[in-house]
């Protein structure tokens, strides 16, 4: 008969558990502990096991680890079943090689379910690697929404492989922050992390960025540049944006990740070494079909896909997100009251993680006391259904509505760029030309001769 393992401190649910297998048909053997559940695991053979993460002698990834290292043979597949999930233990426990990662309490079709699957599936990959608690900080995944969930699970799934991950969600949901986990979190961790936005530099001026130039090679090439591929040699290299990078240069990068191998402007070709994880916010099923991206490329990006849902659909991710940010923005231990936790879940959020973050900032700076209220949060527009800066009157035509709403979020985006039109644009989703020819229009500001 099929045997599960169920190794849980708590006799209630450890019982409960095990009366639940034997109805599904299976034999169950219980330990109380993690080092019975090894001593156990030796003698039984078992066919799945269930662990909890928080046990008093060695906590559930100890024993995952125990079990994927030491275990002879075939080695059991392991769930974790734990009341206390989080971004960092998730990201660990499917990293180390956990089957899945699951909340308490489990209901009995999804128990059923998930021993199905475990049992199908005999033969999860070792990972031998010593568990490594998450760092915590501003790169910190938070999130416990079911989407946010999936996300941690498939980080810890790729972190220590050379997969090429395509990560797609609107502009500011966090796309930087899931390539610096799976970097920091994976075998490549001690080096380097190479971030470059493709869409914030010039077209001209973006192969040399990526693959480098040798000196004198042009024009102002006064010294030899080794560029963005071979700086993050051994690392990861994060192409953001990478929907807006013009055809002919999507040829090149093509090149460069079948190949792993870069030419510099003016050199020699040369090997290189690198991870790579791209992102974007635009649609790029529907950018190849419109030939603005190329199918070849698109394939070979979306090795293992990762979408982040808008935080408008992650309502639950709102207020833990909010309270993170405000804990980094204020040396004061400042909390959200309750008519602001609900204020800031019924906002709609247009710009995601991003513009959470900033009016998390803004209230650490302009709230003198230790209790954050709705009243403090009255600057946030659209909580109600009506639209941003909708100061016109009821008679306010179509046309003037829109330009208002337009004249707005470009003064906004370049206030919060500080008056880079590239960076602007890419926050407004355009290109550089539209909203140079919009600024003008409007008299926003001259144009930096830096940008």
């Amino acid at each position: 008969m099929t045997v599960v393992l169920i190794v849980d401190d708590e006799k209630a649910l450890r019982d409960g558990l095990a009366e639940a297998v034997r109805d599904l048909g299976y034999e169950a053997v219980a330990a109380a502990s993690g080092r019975e559940a090894l001593a156990l695991a030796a003698k039984a053979k078992p066919d799945a096991v269930l662990l909890d993460l928080r046990m008093q002698d060695m906590d559930g990834l100890q024993v995952l680890t125990r079990l994927r290292d030491d275990a002879e043979g075939s080695k059991p597949p392991v769930a974790i079943i734990t009341a206390y999930a989080t971004a960092a233990n998730t990201i660990e426990a499917m990293r180390l090689g956990a089957f899945d990662h699951l909340t308490k309490p489990i209901g009995r079709e999804d128990l059923a379910s998930l021993l199905e699957r475990m049992i199908r599936s005999r033969a999860s990959k070792s990972l031998k690697r010593s568990p490594r608690a998450a760092e915590s900080g501003e790169d910190e995944i938070i999130g416990s929404s079911s989407s946010m969930r999936d996300v941690q699970k498939t980080i810890g799934l790729v972190a220590d492989s050379d997969a090429t991950v395509l990560i797609t969600g609107e502009t500011g949901t966090g796309k930087e922050v899931v390539a610096r986990t799976i970097h920091r979190v994976g075998i490549r961790s001690a080096a380097p992390f190479v971030a470059l936005n493709c869409a914030a530099i010039p077209a001209e001026l973006l192969e040399s960025e990526l693959f480098g130039h040798t000196k004198g090679a042009f024009t102002g090439a006064v010294v030899e540049r080794k560029g963005a591929f071979r700086d993050a040699d051994g690392g990861t290299l994060f192409l953001d944006e990478i929907g807006d990078m013009d055809l002919a240069m999507q040829a090149k990068i093509l090149r460069a990740i079948q190949e792993r191998v870069v030419t510099p402007v003016g050199g020699r070709s040369q090997k290189i070494d690198v991870r790579i994880i791209a992102a974007t916010h635009r649609d790029l099923d529907q950018w190849v079909k419109a030939g603005r991206f190329r199918e070849d490329l698109f394939y070979r990006l979306n090795v293992v896909p990762v979408e982040l849902q808008p935080l408008r659909e992650r309502v639950a991710d709102i207020v833990p997100l909010a309270e993170h940010f405000l804990m980094l923005a204020s040396s004061l231990k400042k909390q959200l009251s309750s008519d602001a936790a609900q204020r800031l879940t019924e906002h709609p959020w247009p710009g995601n993680v991003r513009e959470l973050r900033n009016a998390m900032e803004r209230v650490a700076v302009m709230c003198r006391s230790d209790i954050v209220t709705a009243a403090d949060l009255n600057f946030l527009t659209g909580s109600h259904g009506g639209l941003p800066g909708s100061d016109g009157g009821a008679d306010e035509d179509l046309s003037s509505a829109v330009e208002r709403l337009e004249r707005r979020l470009i003064s906004e985006a370049l206030a919060e760029s500080k008056g880079n039109r590239a960076e602007a644009a890419r926050r407004l989703g355009i290109n550089r030309q539209l909203l140079h020819t919009k600024a003008e229009k409007y008299g926003l500001g001259k144009r930096k001769s830096s940008d």
